[in-house]
């Protein structure tokens, strides 16, 4: 798989990581004089971009903002998920990318609530890789993909115990 591809999907599961512990991360950054690089774009290359913009929107559950008909956006609190469309991004950068062939990165999305959510996107979601489940982490999470094949957790933290 292309780098430059798998670097872009890469920042979604890395963004999810910063929203858990981004103490961490702001230590790491506070002991260097120059300031760490912030990942806040993470961008999918399809050859239908409005089959999967179309699944977004439902899944995310936020208006997409577009720029013309190859270029989508869903802007959340840590980030963004944009969408190009293939036939377009040759154009700025040839061959560097191969649509829908992701198998080495997960995209990574906090809900409130898995159990609701897979019951939610039971009408949505054709391929499902892992029914809710608690994993020995602690985080309780689905794993689907989407239409082009990227796969996608939703989890929601352990519940931390009242002292």
């Amino acid at each position: 798989m292309n780098t430059l591809f798998s670097r872009a999907l890469l920042s979604a599961s890395f963004l999810a990581a910063l929203a858990s512990h981004p103490r961490a991360f702001s230590a790491a950054a506070q002991s260097d004089s120059v300031p760490a690089p912030a990942l806040v774009h993470t961008c999918l290359i399809t050859p239908d971009i409005r089959a999967l913009a179309a699944f977004y929107t439902q899944v995310l559950k936020i208006q997409p903002i577009w720029s013309g008909a190859d270029y989508v956006e869903f802007p959340s609190s840590v980030g963004t998920l944009a969408i190009f469309s293939y036939s377009a991004q040759q154009q700025y950068i040839p061959s560097a990318t191969e649509p829908a062939s992701s198998r080495g990165v997960i995209l990574e999305f906090r809900v409130p609530d898995v159990d609701r959510e897979f019951v939610r996107l039971q009408p949505l979601v054709k391929i499902w890789v892992k029914p809710p489940t608690t994993q020995p982490w602690g985080t309780r999470s689905i794993y689907f993909r989407d239409p082009d094949g990227n796969l996608l957790n939703f989890f929601t933290e352990p519940v931390k115990p009242q002292p």
